[in-house]
């Protein structure tokens, strides 16, 4: 008998005597077909379900380690094609569906479970046919399919997937690519492929899993942490919020958590290094001290190894993820993976740990990598080694900016080895103000120059530090005098030094209403920034885009502010790694021209960074940013949540306008919501204290365009008298123009259009407007104007309207440009209340049938800016159960949006 034969024989006897033992054999496989358990903590992937619906894919593969959140995303997909009522099809695959009969039945039972028949007499060879030759279209999924290797199940596999009847779909969840003839499937558009990369939670899916998962919702900035620890691994934020949920401190444990968390080591240990080869465990405890592996340096470690192998077969198996690097043979490991092995060598091999980083230190220093022979020293403990490297290198790392990195560096070598090294000490001070705030660096600067008095090369940094660290602590005019003496003594040959001393000087200039003694400082400065300083050039490149900015031109400031970050990040791995003088700006100009994805991902790098230096401006601006982008996506929580951290800040940092921000942005929230008394307290407390005394005479660019004139302004065209908002106008606007302040001449002259309209004086509020859009299409200002909201909507929405009817009269309804650009800002609008100033009998109150108090609530929280989800999320129902809510609300308000329902609810007095 042939093999083949006997394969086919030996199959199917096991098979018929399967199926004949009925119910019997039937009920141990039953939990085959039924979907692990729901997590009660279970998050819903919104956007991946959306990129599963919208792929033409025959085949969808999750293809990631252990713990992303395979399972959990084909589950969401089940339910949700269920919903459609499409036939679904489960079988958790195992070890033992290696044997080709156990699968067969396996995969026949699962088509039962769907209405899908085997041919009489069917045979193992046959088990595709049902799947095939399905009247209906149907989804299979096959989850922890890494287990499956045999042939001849991969053959049943490839054949129903490559025969697939239309519209039905073949789900696999595996850690491993298995061989299912994947690029032929990917070159035809068959294949949906979604990685690690792809599974990974965002900020925003992480912050809704710990508000599911902890009794206690730690702060904003404690959630950012945890995202960064987990990097996205689902896994390794449920176990730790398990454990976070157990702390009395979620801050504390936040600071501490890694791979070598008892949960995530055991879950590590079980899950990822169980089953592997002593070699290749060898091999990942090894390496482990390593941040990118690299064949070449891993042979060093592990000469016994073949590690181009080792490597190789880690990257087919998922547990490696590619770097960052242009190099195609650098990976890394997930860093729990990595925390956990390198715990793990460190308690089992302290010595060797040590001669490890200690090799690896001296083979980096050799290859001329000096960042990560740095590491490895101060690793191996290495301090004297550490110290040679830094004396020969330091002067390079400030020029490139590399201020985190320095002061990571000099914090871990013992002060009693740095004594002797005042360079090293004015390196530390710099990196600290840069990277931790100038109070520490102050501390920092005196110490120094008490230990090392009168040092030239130290005295020469004193002099730019103090006017600099002035700046940053919002003490403007003290640091303008300190920079006034410190230019005339500065030494010869110094360009780091006399460059940022001449930028802050710069700076301090802009601030203190000098523009032309500003411009020609930056000039002087850019001689400097001109030999090779990246920190000097993005230094230089920012202030001049406030300038930029304070004279109107955003473009111009967006593309100095790319250059700054760009500037900044020159040869980093990492390109949204960096400084948040620069980096803050561009977000704010992205977000301007509404690239909120962009602006989202920059301030989860920059937000950080702004809070931790405690720069002022820096500070309310990204924050500011951050509330509005959640309050315009319906999570009013979170944008109160944000302003109240900032506003903590302000107080801890002892900068009084960085609270009154709090309370603006927060007035700003009130008046949106239509609440007159919550916005006027606001307003009120932001009004308080010696917040603004010295805003007449000082420009500060995050209060450009938001300070209590202008607010008072906004409240009386809101909930006051337009009149009166005209008389405020014409003050501000004189005093903005004179002082050459364009951006907020443009916001000024912007609202007055507003009131002259809302004064019954349509004509002149037009032609206003037609005076200052070309300013807006040139430059391409839209939040400037989205920021005030649907009133600023309606009276653009009439402006269109009334550009068609009067063309001959307005003469800018002439100009393609300017129609365009009122066009596409009426559009950004979508969908708006009609406006009760041109059309007052709009919102006649029906009869109306009395709201539920579910629909009070559901009227009051839109009224309050909350989204469908939004609102699901704080009443603990559905996103559909929220819609039929608010379909019965505006049945009994006779109205046809939630614009019109939340007009009437106000004219009621149902919501305030």
């Amino acid at each position: 008998m042939q093999p083949s034969t006997a394969l086919y024989h030996s199959a199917t006897l096991a098979r018929r005597a399967a199926l004949a033992a009925g119910h019997a054999r039937s009920a141990p496989l039953s939990a085959k077909h039924r979907p692990p358990a729901e997590h009660s903590t279970l998050l819903p992937r919104t956007a991946l379900q959306a990129q599963l619906q919208a792929s033409a894919g025959q085949l969808v593969l999750l293809h990631a380690p252990a713990g992303f959140g395979k399972t959990t995303l084909l589950h969401q997909a089940r339910a949700q094609l269920k919903q459609t009522g499409l036939a679904c099809a489960w079988l958790n695959l195992d070890r033992s569906d290696n044997d080709v009969a156990r699968f067969t039945l396996c995969l026949e039972q699962a088509a039962n479970q769907i209405g899908l028949a085997a041919a009489p007499n069917a045979t193992v060879f046959d088990a595709a046919l049902p799947w095939q030759q399905a009247a209906a279209p149907f989804a299979l999924f096959l989850d922890e399919f890494e287990h499956v290797h045999e042939p001849a199940v991969l053959g049943i596999v490839r054949a129903i997937i490559a025969q697939l009847p239309p519209h039905s779909r073949v789900f696999i969840a595996t850690r491993n690519l298995p061989q299912l003839g994947l690029a032929r499937l990917r070159s035809r558009g068959q294949l949906l492929g979604l990685n690690a990369d792809d599974l990974r939670l965002t900020l925003s899916e992480t912050q809704a899993f710990v508000r599911m998962a902890c009794p206690q919702e730690p702060s904003f900035s404690t959630v950012q942490e945890l995202h960064a620890r987990t990097e996205g691994w689902a896994a390794a934020l449920r176990l730790a919020c398990i454990a976070m949920a157990r702390s009395s401190n979620a801050e504390q444990f936040v600071a501490r958590f890694s791979g070598s968390e008892r949960a995530m080591a055991e879950y590590l240990a079980e899950e990822v290094l169980q089953g592997q080869s002593p070699a290749m465990q060898e091999f990942l405890l090894t390496t482990s001290i390593l941040r990118q592996l690299q064949p070449a340096i891993c042979q060093v470690l592990l000469p016994q190894l073949d590690c181009q192998a080792m490597l190789s077969q880690l990257q087919n198996s998922a547990l490696l993820l590619s770097s960052q690097t242009q190099e195609e043979d650098s990976w890394r490991s997930h860093s729990l993976l990595a925390d956990y092995l390198r715990t793990q060598l460190q308690a089992q091999q302290p010595q060797a740990f040590k001669r490890l980083h200690a090799t690896a230190s001296a083979w980096f220093e050799v290859h001329g990598q000096a960042v990560a022979a740095m590491d490895h020293a101060l690793e191996a403990q290495d301090h004297a080694g550490a110290l040679r490297m830094l004396e020969r290198h330091v002067d390079d790392f400030l020029q490139q900016g590399r201020m985190r990195l320095l002061a990571r560096w000099l914090t871990r070598i013992p002060q009693a080895m740095l004594a002797p090294h005042p360079r090293l000490h004015a390196a530390a001070v710099w990196a600290t103000c840069l990277s931790h705030g100038p109070a520490r660096a102050e501390t920092l600067l005196r110490a120094a120059l008490q230990q090392h008095p009168g040092h030239p090369e130290l005295t020469a940094h004193a002099a730019a530090l103090w006017p600099t660290l002035r700046l940053m602590q919002d003490r403007n005019q003290e640091a303008l005098a300190l920079g006034r003496v410190s230019l005339r003594a500065l030494p010869q040959g110094t360009p780091f030094i006399t460059g940022t001393l001449l930028t802050t000087m710069a700076h301090l200039s802009y601030t203190l209403e000098d523009r032309t003694a500003a411009r020609a400082l930056l000039q002087t400065a850019r001689t400097h920034s001109l030999q090779g300083s990246r920190f000097l050039h993005m230094y230089t490149e920012a202030t001049e885009g406030l300038l930029d900015l304070q004279a109107g031109r955003l473009r111009q400031a967006a593309a100095r502010f790319r250059l700054a970050v760009d500037a900044s990040h020159a040869g980093h791995s990492n390109q949204l790694q960096g400084n948040a003088w620069a980096g803050v700006f561009y977000a704010y100009t992205v977000y301007e021209s509404q690239q909120w994805l962009r602006a989202e991902q920059l301030l989860n790098v920059y937000l950080p960074l702004a809070r931790e230096v405690g720069l002022p401006d820096h500070m309310v601006l990204s924050y500011a940013m951050r509330a509005r982008m959640a309050f315009e996506q319906g999570d009013v929580d979170l944008a109160q949540a944000v302003l109240i951290e900032l506003e903590f800040l302000g107080h801890r940092r002892q900068i009084p306008r960085v609270c009154a921000a709090a309370h603006l942005e927060r007035a700003r929230i009130y008046l949106r919501q239509g609440n007159a008394h919550a916005a006027r307290q606001a307003l009120q407390q932001a009004q308080q204290g010696p917040a603004w005394e010295r805003e007449p005479h000082e420009r500060w660019f995050a209060h450009e365009t938001e300070y209590p004139a202008l607010a008072e302004i906004r409240w009386q065209l809101h909930f006051g008298c337009p009149e009166q908002a005209l008389a405020l106008l014409g003050p501000e606007i004189q005093r903005a123009h004179t002082q050459r302040r364009e951006r907020r001449t443009l916001l000024l002259q912007l609202l007055r259009s507003l009131a002259l309209a809302n004064s019954q004086r349509p004509t002149d509020a037009a032609a206003l407007l037609g005076q200052i859009l070309p300013t807006i299409a040139h430059e391409g200002y839209v939040r400037l104007v989205m920021d005030e909201g649907p009133a600023m909507g309606q009276w653009l929405k009439r402006c269109q309207q009334m550009g068609t009817e009067h063309r001959l009269r307005l003469t800018w309804a002439s100009d393609p440009l300017q129609t365009a650009t009122l066009n596409r800002l009426v559009q950004a609008f979508g969908s708006l209340p009609e406006d009760p100033t041109h059309n007052p009998d709009s919102q006649a109150v029906p009869a109306l049938e009395q709201l539920t108090r579910k629909e009070l609530r559901i009227i009051t929280l839109l009224a309050e800016g909350y989204s469908n989800s939004a609102m699901a999320e704080k009443l603990f129902v559905s996103d559909s159960t929220v819609r039929t809510h608010l379909r019965h609300i505006n049945r009994k308000l006779g109205t046809g949006s939630r614009t019109q329902a939340v007009a009437i609810a106000r004219k009621l007095g149902l919501v305030g």
